[in-house]
């Protein structure tokens, strides 16, 4: 067990990879459901930085509930992960204060969960895999 765990080898990975990409798309699809929440989205049109196009709300939380339904399964990954990088680079460096080694952590966080999945593609369990695979 120890050489396996100190093995540079993989362990697990593409269930691992595919359990981490479900998660993300979850919570992912968790903040983009206030869209849905009108006193919470009306909160965000007052916020300075969306007084002089408070669309911008709307678009942004609308793009992550979309993008996190299309990641939990696996649809159009990359498509999911563009969006997922540009809306939470977004929100880190203009909605924020872009220090995304400390106040602004948590968008920047998705944003990489964003390139992960960009480059690994969506893995296992996924409709992906379902809709493009060569047969």
């Amino acid at each position: 067990m120890l050489k396996k765990l100190l093995s540079p080898q993989p362990i697990w990975q593409e269930n691992g990879l595919a359990t981490i990409r479900i998660l993300i798309g979850a919570f992912v699809v968790y903040h983009g459901m206030k869209v849905l929440m009108p006193d919470k989205m009306a909160e965000y049109v007052k916020w300075d930085t969306f007084k002089s196009n408070n669309i911008m709300p709307y678009i942004g939380k609308g793009a992550e509930f979309t993008a996190g339904a299309m990641l939990l399964p696996g649809l159009f990954t990359r498509v999911a992960c563009l969006t997922i990088i540009g809306t939470f680079t977004y929100i880190c460096f203009f909605v924020g204060t872009g220090k995304f080694w400390m106040d602004d952590q948590y968008p920047f966080l998705f944003a990489l969960f964003g390139l992960l999945f960009f480059f690994t593609g969506p893995v296992k369990f996924s409709l992906d895999n379902m809709l493009f695979q060569k047969r």
